[in-house]
């Protein structure tokens, strides 16, 4: 079986002390795909030297993460473009709007989103979508920058069976099903029971939202088999079946070679 971890950041502190050896136990697990989004100008090279060490693992994305834009987010966006008219990325994002932690920082907040939705256009990338508290700002701009030429992945895809639906019907969104959907409070086992699994990729979120059994320690890309297990039991489908079709999902997405 082999999986792709469609969103983790391992080039992130969290993993200074084993980096390495926690990219070789995830390729050990199966997990031999590791898609990484950037955060911001900071993460930007680490992110790159992991995808150096590891290039047929590894595959950077570039974006600014909604919390990330500050007053000075214009002039990083225009580095970044720069970076991408002159380096392999495999996506656009993290990008998205976040109105958990700061709801005063909105309006910058959508002129980034708007910024990378036009970079996934104009290089025919996947967008990266980071929507916490903020579908509805989300689906307003999408409904008006949509075209066929969009697509990519709403991350930690966590809301209504409605919202999966509005997802899906933009025409090229997946949705992203990360630990979450391991933990019971979280309803989202019975939202998929809705949502065919042609319209999902698995993702760990590394090192944030660890799966049940590992809630309250780090996250890591290897514990994708344990989104995958939970996944499988939902759809009533075997593992392999799971690991098939989802890989083949994020393939497709990101233009990766099966």
């Amino acid at each position: 079986m082999k999986f792709v971890d469609t969103h983790t950041h391992l080039f992130l502190n969290q993993f200074e002390n084993d980096r390495e050896i926690v990219v070789n136990q995830a390729i050990n697990a199966g997990v031999t795909k590791l898609i990484l989004p950037n955060v911001d100008q900071k993460s930007l090279n680490d992110m790159q030297k992991l995808c150096e060490k590891f290039p047929e693992n590894c595959y950077p994305l570039i974006g600014l993460h909604p919390s990330s834009v500050k007053n000075n987010f214009e002039k990083i966006l225009e580095k970044f473009e720069t970076e991408l008219e002159t380096k392999k990325y495999y996506g656009i994002g993290e990008t998205g709007i976040d109105l958990y932690w700061d709801k005063t920082s909105l309006d910058i907040q959508k002129v980034s989103f708007i910024q990378h939705i036009n970079w996934s256009k104009k290089y025919k990338l996947p967008l990266i979508i980071h929507a916490r508290e903020s579908f509805d700002q989300i689906f307003e701009i999408i409904e008006k920058e949509n075209s066929s030429e969009l697509f990519g992945i709403f991350h930690c895809f966590t809301g209504t069976k409605e919202q999966a639906e509005r997802i899906i019907s933009f025409g090229g969104f997946k949705l992203g099903i990360g630990g979450v959907v391991t933990y019971k409070t979280s309803n989202l086992d019975e939202i998929l029971k809705f949502i065919d699994i042609q319209h999902i990729v698995l993702e760990t979120d590394s090192p944030y939202l660890p799966p049940v059994p590992y809630r309250g320690k780090r996250n890591e890309s290897s514990y994708i088999i344990n989104i995958a297990q939970k996944v499988a039991e939902i759809y009533n489908v075997e593992l392999p079946e799971i690991a098939r079709i989802t890989t083949e999902n994020a393939n497709k997405i990101f233009n990766l070679k099966i």
